[in-house]
């Protein structure tokens, strides 16, 4: 696998882990995060990278980074997001745009800007949304909805850009065994999904990152408007009552 890959995001988590699996390819890797200094450490540590600090959710500064980015780019993975959870009555419209801003126009801006780029290689983009953009839950107006957003996003991008060589497919990771995730979740968050999810237990961010990888390979090149959950099978559970399944 060669070419370049842009990953937004990339300083930790699912960004970090797809960004290792693209350098195992061969790629070289454009690490875009809005943490200058965390996307610095997480550089330090690896080889064939470009390290640029960036808002997806600025246009001028998606736009001077489509500028200053090694390119041509081949795959682009809008993976940059807020989570930003709270019940509706405490969700305040700045709450509202912040979400919105970075999860749903941070792909907007960033398929933009790079569309000349994918263009000339016939190139892949992978957006990643959520299990939230496929099934509702508490907590998530603002979430679920700018990811639900990004799902649909993908299928418009897919329908336009065809014609071009461009794929455009989503990935919706449920839940994940995230530093972030952990932290927050109580065992009892924990033993519930463990009861929710089919295979019982957390995705690893390796786990998604391989799906992403997939979806930018020539492997998939016949794939493109899609919606993978990578889940466990949480989506397929419906209402999922554990002692139903016992």
């Amino acid at each position: 696998m060669a070419g370049i890959a842009l990953i937004t995001g990339a300083a930790r988590g699912i960004g970090l882990a797809t960004t290792k699996l693209f350098l195992e390819e061969g790629r070289h890797v454009v690490m875009v995060d809005i943490d200058a200094e965390e996307l610095a450490s997480a550089a330090a540590t690896l080889g064939n990278v470009t390290a640029l600090p960036c808002d997806v959710s600025d246009p001028d500064a998606v736009a001077e980074l489509a500028r200053v980015a090694p390119g041509p780019v081949h795959a682009l993975v809008n993976n940059a997001g807020l989570a930003d959870f709270g019940p509706l009555e405490e969700t305040g419209f700045d709450r509202w745009r912040a979400v919105m801003a970075t999860n749903l126009d941070g792909p907007f801006l960033m398929t933009q800007a790079f569309l000349p780029q994918l263009r000339e290689t016939r190139g892949a983009i992978v957006n990643i949304a959520s299990i939230s953009a496929l099934r509702a839950s508490t907590l998530r107006v603002a979430y679920g909805t700018s990811k639900a957003g990004v799902a649909h996003l993908t299928a418009q991008h897919a329908v336009e850009l065809g014609e071009h060589g461009i794929r455009v497919n989503c990935v919706c990771p449920g839940p994940v065994r995230t530093k972030l995730a952990m932290a927050v979740h109580t065992q009892e968050i924990i033993d519930a999904y463990h009861d929710a999810i089919p295979l019982n237990r957390y995705g690893q961010e390796r786990e998604i990152a391989e799906a992403i990888l997939w979806l930018c390979s020539d492997k998939a090149s016949y794939v493109t408007g899609q919606r993978l959950a990578v889940d466990g099978g949480f989506e397929a559970t419906g209402i999922g009552l554990p002692a139903l399944r016992a």
